[in-house]
């Protein structure tokens, strides 16, 4: 199984949290607020810990599940503690009407994180195309993308331990497209389809 470090203490950091430790994963809960880390590494239960602020992580795999806008800033302000991890971002950069994304450029969260990133760090992108609700309730496709094989085989074995299927999207360039299908399945979700009980996936077909 896989040594996981949750930055961040949300919906998100709960959601995947919960189904790390279903999974037999090592759990490490890392957030500004300590009470509410403990809170949430309480609430995870099985081996789940707390760590410090800014530490070195304990985890492999480092997931920042937090809002776009903090996590390059966070990338920055841990800077030599993430050397030889694994980053995994999670988050999508909606613009706020939710109709775009906040970067003009063909560039992605991801992308940027990794420009800060210690330079034997690896950052992958994944999770993004997945509502929280369905990741609580679901089985999805769990699209990855980066550039470090061992990195995305890694993140792969971990999906894979939560009962889930990892898809792989190609290079870290493909954040940028992976961005853009987190805001088609918000988009698809307050028109065609009209809720949020579901995710987007691939099919395969044979004959």
């Amino acid at each position: 199984m896989s040594s996981i470090t949750l930055i961040g203490t949300g919906n998100m950091a709960r959601a995947i949290g919960m189904l790390a430790v279903a999974g037999g994963n090592s759990v490490e809960v890392m957030g500004r607020d300590q009470s509410k880390t403990e809170d949430l590494a309480k609430a995870l239960g099985g081996s789940a810990t707390t760590g410090e602020w800014g530490a070195v992580p304990a985890g492999d795999i480092v997931i920042t599940a937090l809002v776009y806008d903090a996590v390059v800033p966070v990338v920055v302000e841990y800077a030599d503690a993430l050397a030889g991890k694994v980053i995994v971002d999670i988050s999508n950069p909606f613009n706020a009407t939710f109709d775009g994304l906040a970067y003009g450029e063909e560039t992605s969260v991801a992308q940027e994180a990794a420009n800060v990133a210690p330079a034997d760090a690896s950052v992958v992108k994944a999770f993004n195309t997945i509502f929280r609700n369905v990741l609580e309730e679901g089985r999805p496709n769990v699209f990855i993308a980066g550039d470090n094989a061992q990195a995305k085989a890694d993140v792969s074995a971990f999906i894979e331990s939560l009962g889930l299927r990892p898809v792989d999207a190609g290079g870290l360039k493909m954040a940028h497209w992976l961005e853009g299908m987190g805001l088609l399945t918000v988009s698809l979700a307050n028109n065609g389809v009209g809720h949020w009980d579901f995710a987007l996936g691939v099919d395969e077909f044979t004959g």
